[in-house]
């Protein structure tokens, strides 16, 4: 996609609000540097060379605002290939909103969520789902799932789609070339022989890709990770040392964790979103009762439940009871409190349990090994750029697939090759959505809407 139009000028801060070293306001559009030379006081911003850091004040009239750095970088060479000025200011909250409204006022417009990446789409700097991996890069929780996002803002991605979408447009070509001039009786039966070849091959590529979309997914939005267990069984000192602070409240008291606390772990490189219910009890309590009524939510929706026995003592029958509600769910059987003597039943347990021992810090790299297992077979290492992390990626992949599939279908029943054409030119377009090539206006609007303020 390339650029139809002129753009006005936009500016946001592009730092997070609140007390800090810096603060940056940027500005971008044809009227970038025009704006900024009404405000700055400085060297003439027209005879600075681009991609320059330039000492200065900014001005609020004869009002000095603040002592400011000042970049100019000029189109196209720039992130969103217009003019582009940075100004990096103190980072407090009243002087860098100063600024801004500063800028405002003098004929910038107040960017919308992501539009500085938009524009740099919209100006063909970058494709979709490049785009995409701008964010993806922001929320990264780990630094496995930043090498992906990286990898696919450098292009990775986008370039294996491209290379499928052209192999499927050259076969289409030759598809329309063996029908339209044909130089054999049997033109039918070879063109047939042809898509079905070139179907095969591209199913098998997309079949692939589709097979990085589990781990990918993970990576990128984590687990959903719920610690299940009745009370006083160290859920809440497990949550502590996987997050290696003390977050929950830990006492001796059963029925202390009265609701369900959310936070984020690095467990090898996997983002585990992990959930801390209440004990799971019957209770006349009103607010233990309620956070008990979240855990069994939570329990059901979790991707992964890390449930935590009392090896310390023998089994109750709401250990038994947790033990069939999360029979079918993807689940780590773990064996608190083994730095006390064993009286468990270990014969009423599943085989697959790990004993632990929270207070010792025992055995937990056991659980992360056992993690890497399940979701991937032991092997987390992302260097494969071209890994599937968008469920939207995904969702286009798959529809592409099916539409192979429809294909590959059509050509057993033994249907007219223009309708199979139709089918594989879906496809093609399929894959097209992810870079934004043909994507609606509608749906890019709605992607950058999901950006920071200031992207």
């Amino acid at each position: 996609m390339t650029l139809t139009q002129e753009f006005d000028t936009i500016a946001a801060i592009s730092t997070p609000l609140g007390e800090g070293a810096i603060s940056i306001v940027r500005l971008s559009g044809t009227d970038a540097i025009k704006i900024a030379k009404e405000v700055f006081r400085g060297k003439d911003l027209d005879l600075v060379d681009s991609h320059t850091i330039n000492y200065g004040h900014v001005y609020n009239d004869e009002e000095l605002v603040d002592e400011v750095m000042l970049s100019v970088m000029r189109a196209p060479k720039t992130f969103t290939r217009e003019n582009i000025v940075e100004i990096n200011t103190h980072g407090g909250i009243a002087v860098t909103q100063e600024i801004l409204q500063l800028l405002l006022r003098h004929g910038a417009r107040l960017a919308e969520p992501g539009e500085f990446t938009k524009r740099a789409f919209l100006n063909g700097r970058m494709d979709l789902a490049q785009a995409e991996s701008v964010m993806d890069l922001i929320r990264a929780k780990t630094d496995l799932a930043a090498n992906i996002a990286v990898k696919q803002l450098d292009g990775s991605l986008s370039t294996l789609i491209a290379s499928i979408r052209q192999e499927i447009l050259e076969t289409l070509a030759q598809v329309e070339v063996n029908i339209d001039y044909p130089e054999y009786d049997d033109v039918e039966t070879m063109t047939s022989q042809l898509l079905a070849e070139k179907i095969a091959e591209f199913e098998q590529l997309l079949n692939h890709l589709l097979s990085t979309a589990k781990r990918g997914k993970i990576l990128r939005e984590g687990l959903k990770t719920a610690i299940v267990g009745r009370p006083n069984v160290g859920k809440s000192s497990l949550l502590n040392q996987l997050l290696r602070e003390e977050k929950a409240i830990v006492t001796d008291i059963a029925g202390t964790t009265r609701d369900v606390i959310t936070e984020f772990a690095n467990i090898g490189g996997v983002p585990l979103e992990l959930v801390d219910t209440a004990g799971i009890r019957e209770t006349d309590d009103v607010v233990e009762k309620i956070g008990v009524e979240r855990s069994v939510k939570a329990l059901s929706e979790a991707d992964l439940v890390l449930l935590v026995l009392d090896a310390s003592s023998t089994l109750t029958s709401q250990d038994l009871q947790l033990l069939e509600q999360s029979e079918s769910a993807t689940r780590i059987i773990l064996l608190n409190k083994t730095d006390l003597p064993e009286k468990i039943e270990i014969d009423q347990l599943p085989d697959n349990f790990i004993r632990i021992s929270v207070l010792n810090s025992k055995n937990l790299e056991a659980v992360e090994n056992e993690i890497n297992r399940i979701f991937f077979a032991g092997n987390i290492e992302a260097k494969d750029a071209t890994v599937l992390s968008n469920a939207r990626h995904i969702a286009l992949v798959e529809s592409a697939v099916n539409s192979l599939a429809e294909a590959k279908n059509s050509l057993l029943a033994g249907l007219p090759v223009d309708l199979i054409q139709v089918d594989v030119t879906r496809c093609w377009q399929a894959l097209g959505e992810i870079t934004g090539d043909g994507a609606p206006d509608e749906l890019i609007t709605q992607l950058f809407s999901q950006f920071c303020l200031g992207k």
